[in-house]
Parts: structure tokens; C-alpha cells; sequence
């Protein structure tokens, strides 16, 4: 017995030796032909000219770093999915236009790289769905409704919107390849004078913008104004998803608990009678309080926007803070709170580069949606792409305005016209014709009946009128009194009481 078992055991270890040598066979036949093909290049995974990791690597390591949360020691302590996609578009953009400092196309492998890169980014939208109902034909030809999933409603709107956005923008850096009528200097190169001349100096690393000692052309002038305001409309278009997208999220509860008890303490005292009078004036306000610097702007709009919060919870019974017998009425609150939104639209449109509010970054800290996640980042990175571009543009028109104001104080004085003699001598010909002693009457032809008639009844000829110091003619006040008589005795004459003196 203990023969044949030990028999049995030696020939299943030699089996066992048997098909671990045929694994190791097959395996590595199968390797040498992997080797084949990748040096016939026919099954060989895309890789890099320079050796480095393939499109699908990058790829893989992106999603698994996202699906880590940020958080490489696997412990759960990263944040949630949606900050993670969040985070994700805002570095890319960072990395990529962060170098775009000047009107000039993108370099071809940043460009490349954005395309890539965004495209895996929004490719998780094509996974976020919605249940919708749709009919079903079955084979007896029975109409049935069943429920089908397809893209949610706001991705499935403003997805393709954006990426038409994010193509116009590189299309319109693309048209500033042929421009060659204005270029960039180091600020190194320049001397103290023109550094206080150009507008750049508050964006110490933005190189510095030089144009013609005459300026721009009047059509290239042109072709610049047009594409700011192609930009602009871009622009535009960016900042209406990106609000509408946070005004869809949910106002987080940390941000609530912050909050003052009232819009007045919000505001302080002096906002607040001017928001809450009868008369209210968006600009007026504006023009009370500082708008100096950024700090002070973004200062202004997040006081605002608490007001806001606070007079819509409170006219939704929503807010425990507010007291039983408060003296302002909900029609008010609702006319305050529409006040506030249209001062917060004005400040958004009048200053489009200033940084995200407290509701803004709490609203996106707290954010659990991956789908608002994408549309608020990918809209804000355009948003700031397209202000980028705006400035550049804007710097260049100042920089021309400059070289035509120089220009024009340089310029030689013009000749004298043509039509300068002409009036002289027209001033020559008035004061020979005041030496001569020719009167206003003689001018009018009143004296020419005095001449022929020597009668009584003509009335005396007036006399000459003298002249002041400085030529000019003294005005006599019997002048207008003789013509006067004059006319009375017509009148007489006419009606019958009178004849003239003339005919007795």
C-alpha cells in the first residue's frame, strides 16, 4: 500500500512538473510573438517618439489618480469625485494657457495636448444619464413605453456649446499668425521712459508690446477692434454657462451658518439706505462706493451676495435667524433682493477678471454633481482664456494710442492756409472803407432821396456818427427817433386827418 501511494504521489508531481513546463513554453512563445509584431509595428501600443509612456498610460494614470480623490495613500481621505474633475480641468488650463502670454497661436504640442487631455476629461459626461421614456415596438407590433436612458438635459446642451467656444477661441489666436505690426520686448530691453509709458507694467511677466513710431494702420486697427469683439462675445457666452451652472448648485450649509443675522449687517448702514430707498439707481450706487482696487470689488460683491441669501430665505420662511416682529414686509424684501441681483449682474459684466466670491468657492468646494462639476470649471477656464486674450488686445490699442498721441506732438506745426490772405484783406478793405467815412446809412441807402430833395418836409440829413477809440461805430439813439416821425406822418397821411407839409 505505502508502495503504490508513493507512486501515485511521484507521478502527479511529475504531471504537475509537465504542465508548468508547457505554461512556461506557451508563455514564452506568446512573448516572442508580441516581439514580432512590435517590430513589424503591426500590434505595438502607441508610444511616443521619445520612448515615454503611451496616450493609454497617461490616461490610465489620470482616471486612477482621480479615482483616488487626490489622495495617493489609498486611506479615503480625498475629496469627493466631483472637486477631483474640478481640480483636474482647472490644473490642465493652468498648464497649458499659462504660457499664452502673448497674440500669437498656440504651440502645436500645448495645443495638442489640450485637445487630448480635455477630451478624456469630458468624456466622463457621456456616462451621466438620465431616465427618459421612449416607445418600444415589440414583435407582434404592440407599441409599448418603456424607460431608456440618454445624456442629462443641461450636459447634452452646453457640452457641444463649449467645446465650439473653447475651438473659436484657438481659431482666433490662429488668426494673429500674419500679423506683423506689432511685436514683443523683454521688459529688460527697455528704458525707464517707455516703461512708464506702457500699460503692461502692472503684469510684470507679461513681455511688452511695441507697435510703429506712426502707430497701427487704419485697416489693421480695424481687424483688431473686430476680433475683441469676436473675443468678447465668447466671452459673454462662457460667463452665462458658467453663472447659470452656479446658480444651479446647492448653497452649502457651512456658507449659511457664516451669515449675519440680517442684510443690514451684511451691508452696513450706508449700502443699506441707499439699496433700500425709494429712488434706487444701480449706477448711482456704484458710483458711492470704492471700486479701486480688486480686494474692494470682490469685497462689495460677496456683502452683496449675502444680502441676497439672507432676504431669500427669510421671504421663504426658510432662515430661524429672522425675529417675529420684524418691521420689513416680504414685498420689500423681494424688491431689495432683485435691487441686489441687478447690482451683482453689473459688477459681473463690468469687471469680468476679478476672482470666484465666497458663495462661488464654497458652492464648488461643496459640490457633489460631476456633471455641474464639468460644466462649471470647463466654462470658467474659458471664461478666463477669452479675458486673457481681450487684455492682450486691449494692450496693443493702448500701446497704438500712445505712438499716435507721441506721433502728433512730434509732428512739425502745419502751414498757414490758403484762405488766410484772402480774410486779410477782406480786414484791409472794412477799415479803408471806415477811414473813408461811410456810415451804416449809406450802407442801407437811406440818404440817396435827401439828395435829390431840398424841400422842408424831408427830415435832416443825420449826422456823421463818430467813431471810438478802437474803429468801431458809436450807435445814436436820434436815428431810430427821426424815422419814427417819419412814419407817424404816413400814417396821418393815409387816414386822412393830415397832409404832408409838402403840398399847402
Amino acid at each position: 500500500m505505502a508502495a503504490s501511494a508513493g507512486a501515485q504521489l511521484e507521478r502527479r508531481s511529475s504531471e504537475r512538473r509537465a504542465q508548468s513546463m508547457a505554461r512556461e513554453e506557451e508563455r514564452g512563445g506568446q512573448q516572442a510573438a508580441d516581439e514580432e509584431l512590435n517590430k513589424d509595428g503591426a500590434a505595438a501600443a502607441p508610444k511616443s517618439q521619445s520612448g515615454g509612456p503611451s496616450e493609454m498610460d497617461q490616461m490610465k494614470e489620470k482616471f486612477a489618480k482621480l479615482l483616488l480623490g487626490e489622495d495617493m495613500s489609498g486611506s479615503g481621505k480625498g475629496v469627493p469625485s466631483a472637486l477631483a474633475l474640478s481640480n483636474a480641468v482647472t490644473n490642465l488650463a493652468a498648464s497649458v494657457f499659462g504660457e499664452q502670454r502673448k497674440l500669437e497661436p498656440m504651440a502645436p504640442d500645448r495645443k495638442g495636448r489640450w485637445k487630448r487631455e480635455v477630451g478624456w476629461l469630458l468624456s466622463v459626461a457621456d456616462h451621466i444619464v438620465e431616465f427618459v421614456a421612449k416607445k418600444q415596438v415589440m414583435d407582434n407590433g404592440a407599441e409599448m413605453e418603456v424607460m431608456g436612458t440618454q445624456q442629462r438635459r443641461d450636459l447634452q446642451a452646453n457640452i457641444p456649446a463649449l467645446r465650439k467656444l473653447d475651438t473659436m477661441l484657438l481659431d482666433y489666436l490662429d488668426n494673429f499668425k500674419e500679423r506683423n505690426e506689432f511685436w514683443y520686448v523683454k521688459r529688460d530691453s527697455c528704458s525707464e521712459s517707455e516703461n512708464e509709458d506702457s500699460r503692461s507694467d502692472e503684469k510684470w511677466w507679461i513681455p511688452i508690446v511695441k507697435v510703429p513710431p506712426a502707430g497701427l494702420s487704419k485697416p489693421s486697427r480695424g481687424w483688431l477692434l473686430h476680433q475683441k469683439e469676436l473675443v468678447n462675445q465668447v466671452l459673454k457666452a462662457a460667463m452665462a454657462i458658467n453663472a447659470n451652472c452656479l446658480m444651479e448648485m446647492n448653497i452649502p450649509d457651512t456658507y449659511i451658518d457664516t451669515l449675519p443675522k440680517n442684510g443690514r449687517a451684511s451691508l452696513g448702514d450706508a449700502l443699506y439706505r441707499i439699496i433700500t430707498d425709494v429712488e434706487f439707481d444701480p449706477d448711482d450706487f456704484l458710483s458711492t462706493v470704492d471700486l479701486t482696487s480688486e480686494h474692494k470689488i470682490l469685497d462689495l460683491k460677496d456683502r452683496i451676495e449675502a444680502s441676497v441669501i439672507i432676504w431669500n430665505r427669510k421671504v421663504h420662511n426658510k432662515d430661524g435667524k429672522s425675529s417675529w416682529g420684524s418691521a420689513v414686509s416680504q414685498e420689500k424684501r423681494e424688491q431689495f433682493e432683485e435691487r441686489a441681483q441687478t447690482l451683482l449682474l453689473i459688477i459681473k459684466h463690468r469687471f469680468p477678471g476679478i476672482p470666484q466670491s465666497a458663495l462661488d468657492i464654497a458652492k464648488i468646494q461643496e459640490n457633489r454633481d460631476v456633471g455641474f462639476a464639468l460644466l462649471e470649471s470647463y466654462s470658467r477656464v474659458l471664461e478666463s482664456l477669452a479675458f486673457n486674450v481681450m487684455s492682450r488686445i486691449e494692450d496693443v490699442i493702448q500701446a497704438d494710442n500712445l505712438a499716435r498721441e507721441k506721433a502728433k506732438r512730434e509732428a512739425p506745426p502745419p502751414p498757414p492756409p490758403e484762405g488766410g490772405a484772402t480774410a486779410a484783406g477782406r480786414r484791409d478793405a472794412q477799415e479803408a472803407g471806415e477811414e473813408s467815412g461811410s456810415t451804416l446809412l449809406d450802407f442801407m441807402g437811406w440818404t440817396g432821396d435827401s439828395e435829390e430833395r431840398n424841400d422842408d418836409s424831408s427830415p435832416p440829413p443825420p449826422p456823421e456818427m463818430p467813431a471810438q477809440d478802437d474803429g468801431r461805430l458809436m450807435k445814436l439813439p436820434n436815428i431810430m427817433t427821426n424815422l419814427k416821425q417819419t412814419y407817424m406822418e404816413k400814417l396821418d397821411f393815409l387816414s386822412g386827418n393830415k397832409s404832408p407839409s409838402g403840398r399847402h
